[in-house]
């Protein structure tokens, strides 16, 4: 089937509109590390996907879930050594209060599990987000979706945003980064006399840690520990996503640790199980309890043994492989060669990001930094033709980003740059 009746087909299934990579999309069939395959045998080189983030198909996660699905799986109401082995595992790996774990099947529903043990510890309703974030799609998570770019009329009355944190679009040009950061810690503060003024109790604050869906930007030094402060002295708790900058996507075990801040309750989701549905939200025993007491939480497919051999599996590869260190190594390289074609090109303004995370600016010009959402949008349509995917996107969609499998080395780096400096 042509790919131009597979659209049709799709269009008619699961509605026209449904959102789909590329002007040529491509007809995937198979996976295999860094790299997927269409249906005529060409290869990618898979420079987008953070779910399989051991990489596609990776043989000890199959036969991990092979293993367990041949075995058992069952809902959480029974007990099981399996899962409590893996709720353990990954509870010791965060920050030491950080001890309960709450299993889910969305990084959305980890935050709807977030949000409720923050209101029913705190007592609030109130919470304060960035205004360009993402954190799910759900009625109440959706919320936070952008809050900046919502007409007045829409925006929930419980959800105040601020800036979010930048360097590259600052708040105010000519000052120090510190100054930027207590400029920015205003607009947080403002935030939370907001609610205050209108009689909403805070309950906390919801951010991505590197702020990912904001386009990865430079944090004014000492932002986020200082936001956290603020936040907690205003009587909420603050919530880590680490959806996108968790199990290593930065070189850290958690993107918390790369920005140097302690959250009190963390929510986990895409690459937990390296394409199978798990997701969590963690936080003290104390917490979790509460919010125990107040919910009657239960999840079908959460908490399941499947889940758990599937976690359990992606934290072995992580580890025997020692992934963290080729991220910090291989994704330092890719962001310093990356910053090497900046002297050649006049729309790529800016290159950031944490271990194997990227984002860069693509504008009109450097001097108005005004964004080129056309040439972004070219640039990842060229790349496709020549067989490496990425993605662009941000608060004003101008953002080209790269977020490979954790496995992706140097050697792909060198391809991906040999095809980037041909595209642009």
């Amino acid at each position: 089937m042509t790919n131009s009746a597979l659209m049709n087909r799709r269009n008619h299934l699961l509605g026209a509109g449904a959102p789909i990579f590329y002007e040529e999309p491509v007809n995937i069939v198979r996976g295999e590390g860094v790299w997927l395959y269409d249906d005529g045998g060409r290869r990618y080189l898979d420079m987008y996907n953070n779910v399989p983030c051991v990489g596609h198909c990776h043989p000890h996660v199959v036969e991990a879930m092979h293993n367990q699905s041949q075995t058992l799986n069952v809902h959480s109401r029974y007990l099981n050594e399996g899962v409590l082995d893996y709720a353990e595992r990954l509870a010791n790996l965060h920050a030491d209060h950080l001890t309960s774990v709450v299993f889910t099947c969305t990084g959305t529903e980890a935050n709807e599990v977030a949000l409720s043990i923050a209101r029913a510890a705190t007592g609030g309703q109130g919470f304060i987000c960035s205004d360009a974030a993402y954190h799910g799609n759900s009625a109440e998570v959706g919320k936070f979706t952008r809050v900046g770019q919502q007409a007045k009329k829409d925006q929930a009355k419980e959800i105040r945003a601020f800036p979010y944190p930048q360097s590259y679009r600052p708040l105010q040009d000519g000052v120090s980064d510190a100054e930027l950061s207590e400029l920015y810690l205003a607009e947080v503060e403002s935030a939370i006399d907001s609610l205050r003024a209108d009689g909403i109790p805070l309950a906390g604050m919801l951010v991505c840690s590197i702020f990912a869906n904001e386009g990865l930007p430079a944090i004014p030094d000492g932002f986020m520990p200082r936001a956290a402060e603020i936040v907690r002295a205003a009587g909420g708790l603050v919530i880590a996503d680490e959806v996108q900058a968790g199990f290593c996507r930065t070189g850290r075990w958690w993107g918390y640790e790369a920005t140097e801040f302690a959250p009190d309750i963390v929510t986990m989701g895409k690459p937990m199980g390296n394409g199978m549905p798990v997701a969590a939200a963690a936080a003290s025993s104390e917490l979790v309890d509460e919010f125990r007491r107040n919910k009657r939480y239960f999840n079908t497919f959460a908490a399941s043994p499947l889940q758990a051999a599937a976690g359990m599996a992606v934290i072995d590869v992580i580890e025997n492989e020692e992934l963290a260190s080729n991220v910090e190594q291989s994704g330092a390289y890719l962001r310093s060669e990356l910053r090497k074609l900046q002297a050649n090109s006049e729309h790529l303004a800016d290159v950031r990001g944490h271990g194997m995370f990227i984002g860069m600016e693509w504008v009109q010009d450097r001097a108005s930094k005004k964004p080129d959402v056309d040439g972004a949008t070219a640039v990842v349509n060229r790349l496709r033709d020549r067989g490496f995917l990425i993605g662009s996107s941000g608060p004003m969609s101008n953002i080209l980003k790269i977020r490979p499998p954790l496995v992706f080395k140097r050697k792909h780096a060198d391809m991906f740059l040999t095809a980037f400096e041909e595209s642009i």
